[in-house]
């Protein structure tokens, strides 16, 4: 098992799983904190990588397309600070967090996991029920319906036409954007038979926002719609391994990675003492 731990949060790194959990502070983003722990499957996976920056850096964690319901409703957009899979470094750890991109990059060669789309998700999406108040509304879902309640902000067209409300059954996909430029942010619902969308602030399916740049905790929401509106239980990959002589030579190496970040001072007895314990059990069950 190997362990980061800052103060924007922690990951744990086993065979099994990647786990993350976000900070406390205020600095950690309302996003984040909302979400909770995540435990991401090893084949929900596709790698990682350190990003150095002149502070310290970011540790980004990459999924496979289609593992996760925030991912595809995020569609690249939910960026630093709000992005669950990524997590900031001071430049004191960037030895540290670039051996754990290292880590999980090896653990999924090693599991062989694939690097194509997954047919369902892997992950469960955000619990329900859940809400989110951005700029003109309210947007609530309990698994079974959709609700939006407008504020005073909202324009005209859609005070007129009152609280909307939406079952599961009659939605076709949810759409999210953060707010950009002049742009509003939106999360706009797609409804079977409704007819062509119309701007984010005038749509009556569209909770629209001009100030906050992610709209709260919305795109939670939408993940939490969408892993609902594609929900199938997806089977577990059938184990794959690698032939044993690679596998322990790119442990073997790893080791020695860990070895020398331990003499250098960046892992503590503790940390070394408990990674070099998780790669000496690999390797002998290889």
């Amino acid at each position: 098992m190997t362990e980061i731990v800052v103060e924007d949060g922690s990951w744990t790194v086993d065979v099994e799983a990647v786990r993350i959990t976000p900070g406390s502070g205020r600095d950690v983003h309302e996003v984040r904190k909302a979400l909770g722990d995540l435990v991401v499957p090893l084949e929900a996976v596709a790698g990682a990588v350190f990003e150095p920056s002149r502070k310290g850096g970011h540790l980004r964690l990459r999924l496979r397309p289609g593992a996760d319901p925030l991912t595809e409703v995020g569609a690249g957009l939910l960026a630093a600070p709000a992005d669950p899979y990524r997590l900031a470094v001071p430049k004191e750890r960037k030895a540290a967090a670039e051996y754990m991109a290292g880590e999980i990059r090896d653990l999924v060669q090693l599991a062989q996991v694939p690097e194509g789309p997954c047919p369902d998700f892997l992950l469960p999406g955000p619990a329900v029920p859940i809400s989110a108040t951005a700029g003109d509304g309210t947007v609530s879902f309990d698994g079974v319906r959709v609700r939006l309640e407008w504020t005073g902000f909202a324009k005209t067209v859609k005070q007129a036409a009152g609280a909307q409300e939406f079952r599961l059954s009659d939605l076709t996909g949810v759409e999210w954007k953060p707010q950009a430029g002049l742009a509003y942010g939106s999360l706009r619902f797609h409804v079977r038979g409704a007819g062509p969308t119309g701007r984010p602030e005038e749509d009556r399916r569209c909770l629209s926002w001009g100030v906050q740049r992610f709209g709260g905790t919305s795109v939670l929401v939408g993940a939490a719609v969408l892993a609902r509106l594609a929900r199938h239980a997806p089977e577990p990959p059938a184990a794959l391994s690698p032939p044993a002589s690679d596998g322990r030579d790119l442990l073997i190496r790893r080791l020695g990675d860990l070895g020398e970040l331990h003499r250098n001072g960046v892992l503590t007895d503790e940390e070394f003492s408990t990674a070099k314990k998780a790669l000496l059990d690999r390797i002998a069950e290889l």
